[in-house]
This record gives structure tokens, C-alpha cells and sequence, in this order.
């Protein structure tokens, strides 16, 4: 059982920040903007708060759905609920101490008139919560945690392992390093996790699983660049765009550069890296030099040849398109309450476009790799059979590894969506 002592400060700066996501804000901007004067440990409780809350959001709605008498409710109040609802299950604090504290946090919420509201419907939770849960696991969306449209997308799109694709989107996501192979091995780097008294097991190449997420100061070498945060799903693309010395390599939708990062450290390429955000660009620019590696990195949208293309073509091309997000679900809990369903078709659109323009730049004989992090058939499938069907100069190869186009989100990885393109010479 943790302490209690920032309980009340964090449940309360918890409260704000979830109600701004309630109220359409991204989390990881409203986080920003609340916890910028917030101490580390406080940091952590809010974080940790946040996060559990969104992940099992539909189920701690239907809760306070279920016992409250006074409706929707001003909205930090309501968050206020939920978020507490989250710590109780988490098991991290006594009872007893997250009801007294959870009361406590309406008064720096400024919330002094809800103090008896607050205790009142927490206890009546604690006294009926076997019942309560019995009767609220009918309702698939407080079962899953997900909103109805997005549970039948991910039933349309994985039949036979929907259930387990959603159960994933609720859990904590693992932390991957991939090791810098031009610096050193996964073993040697191993041996330095060890030494350093972090656990961790190969799951790739270049590939270590971390037994428990640790901060990065914490990862030897890692500013020095021996070292990077990447899920071990993603660190797959490299490998299947079948590298090879001096090619001219195009990422086109680059940010924040873990995949350009990881092109460049598997072979010695010509690789320019496209963003259309001048911010996320450079972040692909510090990343790059953290690691010693070298690339062209550019603002501009991959769709508009003429702001960017020199007329040269590219042996191989990363398209890793903008998407739903869905196989990432468990690291943005935000997105899939943000998300709605007419998203997918105009994603679809934007996928299409997107793959129509590169393929203009695509030298004959070259390959694309399409990827994406959803597990949603619309944006997968659905938009390379499409390309397929209107571009006779494509053909789509098995993957070189052997292993489904759609990885589903588990253990070891998120869920990712790859299909190879090769373009007739």
C-alpha cells in the first residue's frame, strides 16, 4: 500500500486533467499543462492516475452512472469520481484512505459542496461493489473498456482474437529498448542492464525487453547512444525493407524518428526523413544526433512532391501513415474515447493519398513498406487491396520474416499492420 500523503493534491490535479480529455484535449497536452509545476513524486501519482483512469474509463462511467442521483455533474467532480474509482481498484492504497482523501480533493478542486456527495457515493461503492460489477458486466462497453464502435471494429477486424486485442488495450504497455548496433550488441548491452540491476530478455536482434519500465536516465549509455526506447513490434519495419548499402531510402511520415533512427543503424543508406510538423521534425533531428547517425531531415508533407522531391527516385520507401492509433491504444488511452467512428474513412482517404504519392517516387524495381498501428481492417488491408486493384504496377510480397501482417498488441509488443509493395521494374 502506497502512503497516502499526495493523494489528495494528485487525485485532484488528476481530476482536471481527465476532464479535459472528457472535454476533447489530447491527455499528453493537458498532462503538460497541469503538471509543470508539480514535484517528481507528485508527477508520478498524477501520471499514474491519468493513465488508469482513461484505460478503464467506460468502466468506472458506468459505475458512477449507476449510483449517482445527480446526473452528469460538473465535470472535475465527475473525473474526480472516476479517478478515485481507479485507485480503489488498483489495489495501491487502503480503502478507507482513497474515500478520505478523494474528499479531501474536493475542497482544493474548490468543490467544498460536493465533500458529502463524494464520501456518500464511494462508500455505497465499497458496500455494493460485488453486485454493482455483476450488473454492469453486461454492458460491453464498461466489460471491454472501449466504446461501442470501436469494440465491433476490432470484432470485424479480428473475429477470432477480438477479445484478446481489447484486453490488451487495457493493460500497462512493455518497455522495448533497441540497442545501436553500430555502437554495440544486444548481448554486451544486456550484460550492462544486468550489471546495472535491470532486468531484461532478447525478443529481437537488436531487441531487450524490459521486466519493469525503468526512467532513461536510468538505461546505461543511453545519452551517449547506445541505446533507444522503441516497441519491439515497431523495430520490425527495418527489418522488412530488405536494406541494402547506398540505397536512397525515403521515411515519409518520420516523427518523432525511432524507425529512421533504426533504418540507419541496421545499414549505411542514403535516408531522407520526412514530417510535416516543424516541432516533431526536430525531434527526429536530436534523436538522430543523440545516436551519432546521420540523415536529410525535412518539413513537408509527403503528398506534395513539389515541396520536397528532387526528381530522383528511392529504392525503398517507409510509409508509416498517419492511423487510428489502435494497436497503440494502452500507450494513448485518450485516443479511444477521442476517436469516433467516422475517423476511419477519413483516415482511409488520407492513407490512399498518401500511398498514391509515393508511389510516384518509387524507383521501378524498388519497395514500399505500408504500416500502420491499427488493428482496424478499414485502414490495414482494406487500403493496400485498393491500391492494388487501381495500380497494375503493384505487387505485394509475403513479409521476408514469416510472421502475419498484423501483429496483435501483447506481452512483448503493440499492434502493427505491414504489407510490402513492390513496384514492377
Amino acid at each position: 500500500m502506497k502512503r497516502s500523503a499526495e493523494l489528495a493534491p494528485a487525485l485532484a490535479a488528476a481530476a482536471r486533467t481527465v476532464a479535459s480529455v472528457a472535454a476533447g484535449r489530447s491527455l499528453s497536452d493537458a498532462m503538460e499543462r497541469r503538471s509543470e509545476h508539480a514535484d517528481d513524486s507528485m508527477r508520478g501519482a498524477q501520471s499514474d492516475l491519468c493513465y488508469g483512469t482513461l484505460r478503464s474509463y467506460g468502466h468506472v462511467q458506468a459505475i458512477v452512472h449507476a449510483l449517482s442521483r445527480k446526473g452528469a455533474g460538473e465535470p472535475r467532480l465527475q473525473a474526480l469520481l472516476w479517478c478515485a474509482l481507479y485507485a480503489l481498484a488498483s489495489g495501491r492504497y487502503a480503502s478507507y484512505t482513497v474515500v478520505d482523501q478523494a474528499v479531501r480533493a474536493t475542497a482544493l478542486l474548490e468543490l467544498w459542496p460536493a465533500r458529502g456527495y463524494v464520501n456518500g457515493l464511494l462508500r455505497s461503492y465499497l458496500r455494493k461493489r460485488d453486485a454493482l460489477e455483476r450488473r454492469i458486466a453486461a454492458d460491453p462497453q464498461a466489460l471491454h473498456q472501449h466504446p461501442l464502435w470501436w469494440i465491433e471494429a476490432v470484432q470485424r477486424s479480428c473475429p477470432g482474437s477480438w477479445r484478446a486485442v481489447l484486453a490488451a488495450g487495457n493493460t500497462h504497455p512493455p518497455m522495448c529498448l533497441r540497442v545501436n548496433r553500430q555502437h554495440t550488441t544486444a548481448l554486451a548491452y544486456a550484460e550492462r542492464l544486468a550489471a546495472a540491476g535491470i532486468a531484461a530478455r532478447r525478443v529481437g536482434d537488436a531487441a531487450l525487453l524490459l521486466a519493469k519500465a525503468v526512467p532513461v536516465e536510468r538505461l546505461p549509455g543511453f545519452a551517449a547512444g547506445d541505446v533507444s526506447v522503441q516497441d519491439a513490434g515497431a523495430q520490425r519495419a527495418a527489418a522488412l525493407m530488405d536494406l541494402a548499402p547506398r540505397q536512397r531510402v525515403l521515411d515519409a511520415c518520420a516523427a518523432p524518428g525511432g524507425k529512421s533512427a533504426h533504418i540507419l543503424e541496421t545499414e549505411d543508406v542514403s535516408l531522407t526523413a520526412l514530417d510535416a510538423d516543424a516541432t516533431r521534425a526536430a525531434r527526429i533531428e536530436s534523436g538522430l544526433a543523440r545516436l551519432g547517425l546521420a540523415g536529410a531531415v525535412r518539413v513537408a508533407d509527403c503528398t506534395a512532391l513539389e515541396t520536397w522531391w528532387d526528381g530522383k527516385p528511392f529504392a525503398r520507401i517507409l510509409a508509416d501513415v498517419p492511423c487510428s492509433g489502435s494497436g497503440v491504444a494502452r500507450r494513448h488511452p485518450d485516443i479511444k474515447w477521442l476517436r469516433r467512428a467516422q475517423d476511419l474513412p477519413a483516415f482511409a482517404r488520407r492513407q490512399a493519398l498518401i500511398l498514391d504519392a509515393l508511389w510516384r517516387v518509387l524507383a521501378p524495381g524498388g519497395k514500399l513498406l505500408y504500416v500502420t498501428c491499427s488493428m482496424f481492417a478499414e485502414e490495414n488491408g482494406a487500403v493496400v487491396d485498393a491500391f492494388r486493384a487501381c495500380t497494375p504496377q503493384a505487387r505485394q510480397l509475403a513479409l521476408p520474416d514469416g510472421a502475419p501482417a498484423q501483429l496483435l498488441p501483447g506481452p512483448e509488443h503493440d499492434g502493427f499492420y505491414f504489407a510490402l509493395l513492390e513496384k514492377a521494374a
